[in-house]
């Protein structure tokens, strides 16, 4: 049986527009030569993904725009980490300076701090899981972003992501309600202010609660690509898991799935509706 790939890109099924919606934490696969080196409990492999968001963006290519999601746990390799961000414990003499950060690129634990690496990686091992996941999906979205850059003269990136409802133990904001869409923008740096002000106004027109940048500012993906300057928009949309999720079971609410599909679905189309002229200048 050929291997299932570690990505899935989607082109628009109608005319094209200037936005990539990129899903890198929906997957839970494990790769079988991989499997041996993970301890952590099934139960916490889907607890640490971003369940269903690929799901709650797929209609993003009936709308114009090109879809990337990742198939892979963020347990194997998480795509919205540097390549060079290893925890000390994590790769066997690594020599770059270490840090004590236990969910780097490869997860040492996870976030109820159970062991999800048997034992540390060699450094061969760890660049093996860069070059034949990390680096292929990073390649492809840059290849995306660059290619809409030349076609529309700007692009805007949706890094789409759901987060737990309540701070957990050990976050800053542990045992916490948080709001229902964190728009993250690395403080308003990453994109235009038109892209932000899109998201926030979709949001709370549906008469959800917003917050901007707490307790998630953006990661990698918005951080790297985000370049409002160079006419490359990034914005990372959290959503709280409540809306569409039973957190506890860990399956689907039907009545807020389809609600929150609804709201994913008009945040792409607003944002492939912005003026140009704006996005184009910086």
């Amino acid at each position: 049986m050929p291997r299932r790939p570690y990505f899935e890109l989607i082109e628009p099924t109608v005319e094209e527009v200037p936005v990539v919606v990129e899903v890198p934490h929906a997957g839970v696969d494990v790769p079988p030569e991989l499997a041996a080196a993970l301890v952590a409990p099934v139960r916490a492999l889907a607890r640490d993904a971003d369940l269903l968001v690929d799901e709650l963006y797929a209609d993003a290519p009936s709308l114009g725009a090109t879809f990337l999601a990742s198939r892979i746990s963020r347990y194997v390799v998480d795509l919205n980490r540097a390549e060079d961000d290893v925890d000390a414990a994590v790769v066997a003499g690594d020599p770059r300076p270490a840090r004590a950060h236990a969910r780097g690129l490869v997860w040492r634990t996870t976030t109820d701090d159970e062991p999800a690496l048997e034992r540390p990686l060699t450094r061969e091992q760890y660049r093996a899981r860069v070059e034949t996941i990390w680096r292929p999906y990073h390649d492809a979205l840059r290849a995306l972003l660059d290619r809409k850059i030349a076609r529309f003269g700007y692009v805007v990136l949706l890094c789409a992501h759901s987060m737990p409802s309540i701070g957990r133990d050990g976050h800053a904001d542990e045992g916490i309600v948080r709001a229902d869409v964190v728009p993250g923008s690395r403080g308003r740096t990453s994109a235009h202010a038109s892209v932000i002000d899109a998201v926030d106004w979709v949001a709370r027109t549906r008469g959800l609660r917003v917050e901007h940048d707490r307790p998630y500012r953006g990661g990698y993906s918005t951080t790297r690509y985000g370049r409002p300057a160079l006419r490359c928009h990034a914005i990372q949309i959290e959503l709280a898991r409540r809306l569409y999720l039973d957190e506890a079971a860990l399956v689907r609410d039907a009545a807020g799935f389809q609600k929150t599909r609804e709201l994913c679905r008009e945040f792409v189309a607003k944002l492939a509706a912005l003026s140009p002229a704006r996005l184009r200048g910086g």
